[in-house]
């Protein structure tokens, strides 16, 4: 049998922060009387916390006499380690109190493309005015990599559009939004307020590029009215700005949500839009934090600030 090992003969002991604490106090006061009075400890228990501290390293640290107390030369060199570290544990405390303290700190926000422009200036204006001690640091990725940041610790919190479906993934929902249809001047659907979802299944519908999440949905949209599988879809555009000007000239219409409607197309005098007949198409937008995050409830918290927030855009707030 093997025996364990154990410690070499003479090997100085792990000391006490208190050990620590009290030598510290003594070697800048060179005073037992005034370093008790400084870490509120009773001058016979600081006696003893150094002795022992002198035991655990097998060191003399101090040289006393009636009159004076000195430090020896090992005194001075473990002198200068226990600020060190006394400084050190100050630092760890202080951040402790940081992190306690809500909103402050860092927030790495993972947000998708289709959400970022048109949702970030509600946020940053939320944050500044409401949480200037936080940290807010901003990421637009798509869903795949948004989650697989958030599964691994690169990301905080999400912004991006639900349900995911995802297991330890908590959603906190914020809002639902209509699409609308945008469409080239004079197309024959636009300032119309009644579109019914079937007229999808024949229309020159322009999308995102793999990987959007909104072309995803849109698609779906596209199923639900009787679109055809495999029907033809033009898709040639990384972002929502190159779609709309795709629409502008003429070679098909496409699916706007509601907050992205007035960025895109407000100054586009080639474009016209319509809207369907309820119930409307639509998208759930959502925060999303690993389940059982260490900061829930104060994402919880951001959540329903934002949701007050958002109220003026053309959203329906989930409450």
């Amino acid at each position: 049998m093997v025996q364990p090992t154990t410690p070499a003969a003479g090997r100085p002991r792990q000391p006490s922060f208190s050990q620590l604490r009290a030598f510290a106090a003594v070697a800048e006061h060179l005073h037992f009387r005034e370093a008790a009075a400084e870490i509120g400890m009773s001058q016979p228990a600081l006696s003893g916390a150094v002795s022992a501290l002198e035991d655990a390293l097998g060191v003399q640290l101090l040289e006393r006499t009636t009159r004076k107390v000195l430090l020896s030369p090992a005194g001075e060199r473990v002198a200068a380690r226990a600020r060190t570290v006394m400084e050190a544990v100050g630092d760890l405390m202080e951040e402790a109190d940081a992190a306690r303290a809500p909103f402050t700190g860092v927030l790495r926000l993972g947000v998708i493309p289709t959400v970022a422009p048109y949702l970030l200036p509600t946020v940053l204006k939320l944050v500044h005015g409401r949480y200037p001690d936080l940290d807010l640091q901003v990421h637009e990725e798509q869903t795949a990599s948004l989650l697989d940041g958030l599964a691994h610790g690169r990301l905080d919190l999400l912004l991006l559009a639900v349900p995911l479906g995802v297991a330890g993934v908590t959603e906190l929902p914020l809002f639902d939004e209509d699409f609308v249809l945008v469409a080239p001047k004079e197309h024959w659907l636009g300032g119309r307020g009644d579109i019914p979802r079937e007229a999808l299944r024949e229309l020159d519908l322009l999308l995102l590029d793999e990987g959007h999440c909104l072309r995803d949905q849109a698609l779906d949209i596209c199923r639900e009215a009787g679109r055809e599988e495999g029907a033809a879809v033009t898709t040639s555009a990384a972002g929502l700005s190159t779609l709309v000007q795709l629409v502008a000239g003429g070679m098909g219409v496409t699916l706007l949500p509601r907050t992205a409607l007035r960025v895109e197309t407000g100054r586009n005098e080639e474009l016209t839009t319509g809207y369907f007949d309820d119930p409307a198409p639509s998208r759930r937008i959502a925060l999303a934090m690993r389940t059982g995050a260490a900061r829930q409830r104060e994402f919880e918290e951001f959540a329903e600030a934002l949701r007050t927030a958002l109220r003026p855009l053309p959203v329906r707030i989930v409450d």
